[in-house]
Formats: structure tokens, C-alpha cells, sequence
């Protein structure tokens, strides 16, 4: 099975391909959570039968933090959902072009509020909620998997109203720890990470360059820098070629987890020789895995 390797953007007109979402008939499209950026917005589907309430699975786009959209091709693999009786919704956020971090992960954790607080409205069970997401979208899904309580994360203040609360959380080869990467790409000879830091992604989403950020945003922008009693059941997956994100990303996050009391919440399930973006992640037995995982907690 060839990877699916992803094209960066060279110019403006660039857009990734985009999902076919003319067969699902009952949607909420561009619903906003936010007044600061157009891309503060989510689209909801709901199955075709039945009136819910409906779990939910919630998709985060890829795209390095830098760019990305809602409804991007990868949504197909998670639409697939809605035979399962699932509801998805796909969020867009504030790219690194916009603003840095803590921006993003705020944007995803409103956008769960908002969703939580108009379930009735979308007939979505608030409290059978999951996130999956990749590349990017892998870290900020495992981000919201920590279950940090409102006012608790860097940049947010409203400590009051509802919870943005997950039940469980998939990060498919996020990049997580940022400053371990070029190391990490260094030792295992295949990744293709950038030698000058100011070029990477990620300084980009920090709004500093990697060898220069400061100790602080380093941890603040980890997740598992917020493990803790409330975290949600996380799987996590990574393909053991990626040329992108080494894998090496998931392993330390896992071990890291794992050493520090959170191993019974953690499933690692490498793909043997996949690249980032494989298509295995997104077709039939890999599909079955995630969704037997999702739903034990949904």
C-alpha cells in the first residue's frame, strides 16, 4: 500500500483534496464557536436514522499547524462513523499564520464546549464524546484528551461553564514533544525533519524558534505535561517509516505516560512500516481497531 504524502503548500490557491459529504443528508455546516477568525467553525453529521441522542466522534485536521480544512479527504475514513451509529463533527481552527500557540488548542477545546452545551440542539449525547485527529490534529486530539478543567490551560480564562471534556482520544502520529524531533529524525535516519529550527512547523505554531523557546512553552506545549486523574483513554498510533513526524514522537509520549502512572489509559498500536498519512490508517482493519477502541467508552 503506497502512502499518502502529504503535498505542503506553495502558494495560495493550494487546497487539500476534499471529502465527498453530498451523500450525508442531515448536517450542520460552518456552525461557528468563536469571533476572532473565520476559521472558528465545525460541521456536525449525524446518522441517517434515528433521532439520538447520538455519541459523537469529533475530527481534528492535520496540516502542521499551519494550515488544513474541516473538510478535507480524510474526513471520508471518519464519515464511515455514521453506519456505526456515531455522529461526527470535523473542527477547523486558527492556524499558526494567524496565531501561535495556545490559539489552536483553545479553539478545539471551545469548539467541544459549544458542541456540549447545544447537544440537545444537534441531538448529541454531551457526555459520549471522543476526538481523533493526525499529524497536527494528533497533538491537539491528545491535547484535549487530558481533560484540563476550564481556566486551567495556558491563555484561557473563563474557569466557569461547561467542561470541554472528552471520553477518549486518538493522536495518530502527532508530533508531540517538539523539542526531541530533530534528535529523534537524526537517530532513525528517515525522517526528514528541518536542520534549522526557525523552519520547522512547530516554531511556527510557538511563534519562536525551537532552539530558542523558552523551557516554559516547551512543557506548556506537550501534552502530556497535563496527564492527570481526569484524562481520557488515549490510542495512539504511528507509522515506524514516517518520514514527517518521526515515530519516535509517540514512543516517548507513551513511555513517558506510561512510567508516570498513565499506562492503564494508554494504547500504543504501531503500524509496521507505514509512512505519515498512510493510507492503512484510514482503511479497513486499522478503521475496525480505532472504532473497537472508541467504542468502549462511547
Amino acid at each position: 500500500m503506497s502512502p499518502m504524502t502529504p503535498v505542503l503548500p506553495d502558494h495560495p490557491e493550494w487546497a487539500p483534496p476534499m471529502a465527498d459529504i453530498s451523500w450525508v443528508k442531515r448536517k450542520f455546516l460552518d456552525v461557528p464557536y468563536g469571533q476572532d477568525s473565520k476559521r472558528q467553525c465545525f460541521d456536525l453529521y449525524l446518522p441517517q436514522e434515528g433521532e439520538g441522542p447520538f455519541p459523537l466522534l469529533i475530527h481534528i485536521h492535520g496540516g502542521g499547524f499551519a494550515f488544513g480544512d474541516k473538510r478535507d479527504d480524510h474526513l471520508d475514513a471518519y464519515l464511515k462513523a455514521l453506519h456505526r451509529g456515531m455522529a461526527v463533527a470535523s473542527v477547523e481552527y486558527r492556524v499558526s499564520g494567524e496565531a501561535v500557540f495556545p490559539a489552536a488548542v483553545l479553539d478545539c477545546r471551545q469548539a467541544v464546549r459549544v458542541i456540549r452545551e447545544r447537544g440537545k440542539e444537534f441531538q448529541i449525547d454531551p457526555e459520549r464524546i471522543a476526538v481523533i485527529g493526525g499529524s497536527a490534529g494528533g497533538n491537539l486530539a491528545a491535547m484535549l484528551g487530558m481533560n484540563v478543567p476550564n481556566g486551567q490551560f495556558p491563555g484561557e480564562t473563563e474557569a466557569g461553564g461547561v467542561q470541554p471534556y472528552v471520553k477518549a482520544a486518538v493522536d495518530q502520529f502527532g508530533p508531540v514533544r517538539f523539542e526531541t524531533m530533530q534528535r529523534q529524525a537524526r537517530e532513525n535516519g528517515v525522517s526528514q525533519v528541518s536542520p534549522d529550527p526557525e523552519q520547522m512547523p512547530e516554531s511556527k505554531y510557538l511563534g519562536c524558534s525551537l532552539d530558542k523557546a523558552p523551557e516554559e512553552l516547551l512543557k506548556a506545549a506537550y501534552p502530556g505535561t497535563y496527564a492527570g486523574p481526569d484524562m481520557a483513554p488515549l490510542l495512539v498510533q504511528h507509522g515506524t517509516a514516517d518520514h514527517l513526524v518521526p515515530w519516535g514522537q509517540s514512543e516517548e509520549f507513551v513511555a513517558d505516560l506510561t512510567a508516570r502512572g498513565f499506562g492503564d489509559k494508554v494504547v500504543y498500536l504501531p503500524l509496521e512500516g507505514a509512512d505519515h498519512e498512510d493510507k492503512r490508517f484510514f482503511q479497513g482493519e486499522n478503521m475496525d481497531r480505532v472504532f473497537a477502541f472508541l467504542m468502549q467508552y462511547l
